[in-house]
């Protein structure tokens, strides 16, 4: 479920990429609340059902509540709005560390990303809900779709890096996200069922 070894290298290109609060650019910054916010931030999916459903989308919790008690309020938004569908269903704007914490999944190798992703059942769940449906993800390349739906995990990930990778070009200046889309969860289990049956 979750995977200390996804966070611990996700943090390497974070922490230079990733300015805290406020920031307007990337750049090299020693402050460790940064540090600590990319720590934290996805902890709360520690003993959650689903990474990629209605209970894992409320990780987002955990990691924040453990900023505002050290760090303050606007620590707590910063790490609470890395998730971008998150932050789109309660109308806010995405933080830097969802920005950061996309381009780490992008940076991450193959070789470390398959063998984690699977311990965890991470690759499977996104990989089942992909076959479901696309429906809440936009600006998809037609190539990208056929990889998502494909079955074959190295297809898999080719086509969601490339789609997070034109994401974070797109959004690293924090522009106004048009491509993430609030989910329904009760739309979304209604397919599921239908899919099933």
């Amino acid at each position: 479920m979750f995977c200390l070894a996804r966070i611990a290298f996700s943090c390497t290109p974070c922490l230079w990429r990733s300015p805290g609060p406020g920031s307007t650019a990337f750049r090299a910054t020693g402050d460790w609340r940064l540090y600590l916010a990319i720590f934290v931030h996805d902890l709360g999916y520690a003993g959650k059902e689903n990474m990629d459903g209605p209970e894992g989308e409320e990780h987002v919790h955990f990691g924040a509540a453990i900023m505002r008690r050290l760090c303050g309020p606007e620590w707590e938004e910063f790490t609470r709005c890395h998730s971008r569908y998150w932050a789109k269903k309660t109308a806010r704007p995405y933080s830097r560390l969802c920005v950061a914490d996309k381009l780490a999944f992008v940076l991450t190798p193959l070789w470390l990303d398959i063998p984690m992703t699977r311990w965890t059942g991470e690759l499977a769940e996104y990989m089942r809900r992909a076959r479901f449906s696309l429906d809440d993800i936009r600006n998809l390349e037609p190539w990208e779709a056929r990889c998502l739906q494909s079955g074959d995990e190295h297809s898999f990930l080719a086509g969601l890096r490339s789609y997070t990778n034109r994401w974070v070009e797109h959004h690293r200046d924090l522009a106004e996200d048009h491509w993430t889309i609030a989910r329904d969860w009760t739309r979304a289990e209604e397919s599921k069922a239908e899919v099933l049956r």
